[in-house]
């Protein structure tokens, strides 16, 4: 799926390719996120690992690669400015009843926290939530050997979220048995998806195994890094 939206947004040029110090600056509670000159789309973007998410007020794009984890992709279709997240499991049991066990605080690899993150952010830049729109990604089947379909759930999670929230969903790609890789540009609403190779991603459905194990033993604030 890529989906554009059609409106009078005005991209933000963001510097040249070649000098590390032309990154256009991010907002301070995101200086932490990687990001990058991406010579494919010419132009930055930033990258998210499980457990973040990022907002921009630039022509910068965001990208991610999913295996069962999801991302929504927001933004303000009158400025442009929006983000995208990426979380691990649909809610932290600190927040409510859960069935996923017992979570040490609140954290944005937790679907729940990670959307509410994402869109309190993009409201307190000036935005408004009838001018919200919504796309969403990811929630592969890709993890042998666990019982709970855990892309099944972060799907289920996320769905129900933006309907009791009213926001417009323009267009969503989940499910299926892929990883995606992603690139998002909230100042034009595109969306780029890539399904990669299953076969040869063995690396990354471990990875995610051992993310999911982390989750319950590692303190809120620990990095534990998946691509």
């Amino acid at each position: 799926m890529s989906a554009n939206t059609k409106d009078s947004t005005t991209i933000i040029r963001v510097g040249p390719e070649d000098s590390a110090d032309a990154l256009p600056p991010a907002l301070p509670q995101f200086e932490h996120v990687g990001r990058f000159w991406d010579r494919e789309h010419l132009c930055y973007a930033a990258k998210l690992l499980p457990g973040e998410y990022y907002v921009t007020t630039t022509g910068e794009q965001i990208s991610t690669v999913l295996g069962s984890c999801v991302s929504a992709c927001v933004r303000d279709r009158r400025t442009g400015i929006g983000g995208m997240n990426h979380f691990m499991l649909p809610r932290d049991a600190s927040r409510g009843n859960s069935s996923w066990g017992s979570a040490a605080s609140a954290a944005t690899r937790y679907g729940n926290v990670a959307m509410e993150r994402l869109i309190n952010d993009i409201l307190k830049l000036g935005s408004r939530r009838d001018s919200l729109e919504v796309k969403l990604v990811g929630g592969g089947r890709v993890l042998d050997g666990i019982a709970m379909d855990i892309g099944a759930r972060n799907i289920e999670f996320v769905r129900k979220y933006v309907a009791d929230e009213g926001f417009s969903v323009l267009g969503e790609d989940l499910g299926d048995v892929y990883p995606r890789k992603v690139h998002y540009a909230p100042a034009t609403g595109k969306l780029r998806v890539k399904k990669l190779n299953a076969v040869r991603n063995n690396t990354l459905f471990e990875r995610e195994r051992s993310y999911l194990q982390a989750l319950d033993r590692e303190p809120v604030g620990n990095d534990i890094e998946l691509f």
